[in-house]
């Protein structure tokens, strides 16, 4: 991908004393290459949060519950609850990646006025960020995370249509390189926000990789469909698959009008979350997935949205 920093190069220093013969020069430092550099991340191994939203049958959100009305339960053992909150006020890191592909051109304008109407009724500058990425036959950071809605107006509207698919490499990029940065990760809520229509030709990474990359990110993925046909294409099943296991939904718009909708129910989720902190019983630092279930065990008519698993730290 494009997305490589730039390697810092050492000038050499030559020292020179005065009526002394000059100094043989330093030995210059080696070129390090960065990508072999893995990635390191401190967190506490002894906790695991699960961000989550709760409707009734009908879809509108419930806000009003309690740490008592919620059960745990990872690898099928019951786990207690250490701390509950509803955190409509945590800081948002978004990302949001938009298919620039020539599969979406006719719809392309849409999608960019939709996107921006959607920044400018979420984010608070102050608090929140959002990045974008655009991704046809590569994926591209247009604009770094930012709370300038000025900065994200522009590269929104910058993005031109072109070219072939790479989905899951703009998913694994803006999880691994971004979303994953902010420490402690617990402070904050991430959410990627992928406008396709889930077709992928082109990518590095497979599915199940940057599903994984995602879910290590704690990033519930939310998706807009760009399929307008009444059919499902394959693409339908790849946006539905890779949302529900992080926690997210899967929206399907009939009409390119209907964007608007889409994206405000997805603002609508970020406003109505809880977090429920547990200390794994048995603890298991084995870099492993391990599956976990979110339920309300006081009402029965109502359906929780979270992830359905995490990949334990490896030690």
């Amino acid at each position: 991908m494009n997305l490589r920093p730039g390697i810092a190069v050492w000038g050499l220093a030559l020292v020179l004393c005065a009526q002394e013969p000059p100094k043989p020069p330093q030995p210059q430092p080696p070129v390090v290459d960065q990508e072999s550099i893995p990635t390191t991340f401190t967190f506490d191994v002894t906790r695991v949060n699960v961000l989550f939203s709760v409707t009734d049958k009908k879809g509108r959100f419930v806000s009003d519950l309690g740490k008592e009305d919620f059960a745990v339960i990872e690898n099928k053992k019951p786990q207690v609850i250490q701390q509950f909150t509803a955190e409509s006020d945590l800081p948002l890191r978004i990302a949001v990646l938009v298919d620039t592909s020539n599969s979406i051109r006719e719809q392309f304008k849409f999608e960019q006025e939709a996107a921006i109407r959607f920044m400018q009724s979420v984010l608070r500058p102050k608090e929140d960020r959002m990045m974008l990425v655009s991704f046809d036959s590569a994926a591209e950071l247009v604009t770094d995370l930012t709370g300038d809605m000025r900065k994200l107006e522009a590269g929104i509207k910058g993005m031109r249509p072109g070219g072939g698919t790479s989905m899951y490499d703009a998913i694994y990029f803006a999880a691994k390189e971004k979303l994953m940065m902010d420490q402690p990760r617990d402070k904050f809520r991430r959410a990627l926000i992928l406008i396709s229509d889930g077709e992928d030709t082109q990518s590095r990474y497979t599915r199940d990789q940057a599903l994984e990359m995602a879910q290590k990110a704690d990033t519930v993925i939310y998706a807009i469909s760009t399929n307008t046909m009444r059919d499902a294409i394959d693409g339908d099943k790849v946006l539905r698959y890779i949302t529900e296991e992080t926690g997210g939904q899967a929206f399907f718009p009939f009409k390119v009008e209907d964007l608007d909708q889409s994206f405000e129910n997805i603002a609508n989720e970020l406003r109505h979350q809880y977090n429920i902190f547990y200390r794994p019983e048995p603890l298991k630092a084995d870099g492993l997935y391990h599956p976990v279930t979110v339920k309300v065990k006081t009402r029965k008519d109502l359906v929780v949205r979270a992830r359905k698993g995490y990949y334990a730290p490896k030690l």
